[in-house]
């Protein structure tokens, strides 16, 4: 199990075992928020609790942060699937390092081609500093 929390506190989530990945997107949002996703369904895989305001956008996710600190926690899909189910991903950066530190970094090329691109080797550690 991971958790998380932003810096005061307010907003946690925690990750139901370890995520297979870590994925760095660089989409215009994810990009500029510098987040590390790891993804599962609200209630399943993932728990979230605590105060956050949405940044919606488009017709498919809002992107939540914590309204007194500014730290983005999680994305949450607006939507859910035939199942029911709704998509969630917690950002990493919210954990503490050691305990993330050796999960592998997958990259989203969400600027241009929507596609996965291949593991390059890094993991989280790499991406502290």
């Amino acid at each position: 199990m991971m958790e998380g929390s932003c810096v005061c506190g307010a907003v946690t989530w925690r990750f139901e075992g370890t995520p297979e990945g870590a994925t760095a997107c660089n989409c215009t949002a994810c990009r500029r928020y510098g987040t590390l996703w790891a993804y599962d369904f609200e209630g399943e895989g993932i728990h979230v609790s605590g105060p956050t305001t949405a940044y919606v956008r488009g017709d498919s996710l809002g992107f939540h942060f914590c309204p007194t600190c500014g730290c983005m926690a999680y994305w949450r899909g607006l939507k859910t699937n035939a199942e029911g189910k709704r998509r969630i991903a917690v950002n990493l950066r919210l954990a503490d390092p050691k305990v993330v530190a050796d999960v592998p970094i997958d990259h989203f090329d969400g600027f241009e081609t929507w596609e996965d691109l291949p593991r390059d080797g890094r993991c989280v550690r790499d991406y502290w500093f």
